[in-house]
């Protein structure tokens, strides 16, 4: 169970729509099954009926589920074949990450409608800074439920929001409110809306954690901020225990920052079944690196260090990353790359996965490329826009490596991480 499963949903008048927001100038806006909303919203003959949204293979994850879905255990992050187990009947859908990525901008656009202090998470999620707004939309609340009629109004999807005096507080509550809720945490019931949760809605506290407290007796926020710092720091380490300790007493000084600096950008894939192949590994390095590339020039970014993920048949997560001198938005520079890390990499064993990722990113207007001596004036980069340009116009299926063209390969199934 996630912990976003694990907090309780509403029910508390003390902390309704109608609550005191005077103090309380940060929202968190989450939209209700993001991926399968969007879905049913592109088929309304699906509404009402379990739909989930990932991969299809064996090896599928989930990356979104309907309230209809969830009903039965199924969870995102889940594999798709324990959400089969458990939900047989529902609608199982591959990701269209185009049509999130449109209907996330059309969402964002709405918040910036409302103030400039927009701080994006992923596709579906944001935090907003209302304080400047007031005197145009009226009071936090109200800017809330004005946000929501928006989105339901103008996207036909629903959100959930919730009001706090801080970004943490703010978040836990408008998972509270879902689906399709609005929360307000008044600034003088920090504490009553925080302490009785468990340990494991804290930022920070995962599966170990929440087990090493537990061992401690700290079973509930509240019980880990009576508990002596000293205590904290033996068991989760110094660092760690400052930061819990703040949170639980419901100091988060954070501000919103509408600037989210991507810091790397990247795709991987899990195989359907364990691959020993070493051309088979190529060609979806080679896929790889072409995605990595065009997400790169769409967002404007060159990267300086590429890096290798391989998971084996067991489990084991190896590693490899190599810098430049010069950064990069070609495809065929990226998999050279990691090609080449591969092959030194050999690990001589089935593959469960292969990743690609650049990081150390730059703007890509900022940062002019370089010839190196002896190298022509026009090449894999310029083969590469000319690429884009056509695929814009007649889709990227019909161009692309010569290795790949034609290749429809039934035995992977993509897991790019979610935004």
């Amino acid at each position: 169970m996630g912990r976003s499963q694990s907090l309780p949903r509403g029910g508390d008048p003390r902390f309704g729509p109608d609550a005191d927001d005077s103090g309380c100038p940060i929202l968190h806006v989450d939209m209700d099954a993001f991926f399968a909303s969007v879905e049913v919203r592109r088929q309304p003959e699906l509404r009402g009926r379990p739909v989930v949204v990932g991969g299809t293979g064996p090896r599928g994850v989930v990356s979104s589920a309907s309230y209809e879905a969830r009903r039965y255990g199924v969870r995102s992050a889940m594999p798709t074949a324990r959400a089969r187990a458990l939900c047989p009947h529902a609608v199982y859908l591959p990701p269209d990450f185009p049509q999130y990525s449109a209907a996330s901008r059309a969402v964002m656009q709405i918040f910036r409608d409302v103030t400039p202090l927009v701080e994006p998470l992923s596709l579906d999620e944001a935090f907003l800074d209302v304080a400047g707004a007031r005197r145009l939309f009226g009071p936090p609340a109200a800017i809330a439920r004005h946000i929501r009629e928006r989105v339901v109004g103008e996207q036909g999807l629903t959100c959930s929001v919730g009001v706090a005096p801080s970004k943490f507080v703010a978040k836990l509550g408008s998972t509270r409110a879902k689906p399709d809720g609005l929360l307000v945490v008044p600034a003088p019931r920090v504490l009553d809306f925080l302490h009785p949760l468990p340990v494991s809605a804290l930022w920070g506290v995962g599966e170990r954690s929440t087990e090493t407290l537990r061992r401690l007796g700290l079973a509930t926020i509240g019980d880990l901020a009576e508990a002596p710092v000293g205590m904290l720091r033996k068991a989760l380490g110094a660092a760690s225990a400052a930061g819990l300790h703040e949170l639980a007493w419901g100091r988060d000084p954070r501000r919103v920052s509408p600037e989210q600096v991507e810091k790397s950008i990247g795709a991987e894939v899990t195989f359907d079944a364990d691959v020993v192949d070493p051309l088979e590994i190529r060609r979806a390095l080679l896929a790889l690196s072409e995605k990595v590339g065009i997400r790169l020039r769409r967002a404007g970014q060159v990267g300086r260090t590429v890096s290798l993920k391989v998971r084996m048949g067991d489990f084991r997560t190896v590693s490899r990353s190599r810098t430049a001198g010069v950064p990069t938005d070609v495809a065929r520079e990226i998999f050279d790359t990691v090609w080449a890390l591969y092959t030194v990499l050999d690990p001589g064993e089935p593959i469960r996965l292969v990743g690609v990722r650049v990081e150390g990113l730059a703007a890509a207007h900022e940062t002019p490329r370089q010839l190196t001596l002896g190298a022509p004036e026009r090449g894999w980069r310029e083969a590469e826009a000319a690429a884009d340009a056509a695929a814009a116009r007649f889709g990227r299926s019909v161009i692309g490596p010569a290795s790949l063209l034609g290749v429809r390969d039934g035995r992977r199934n993509e897991n790019p991480p979610r935004p």
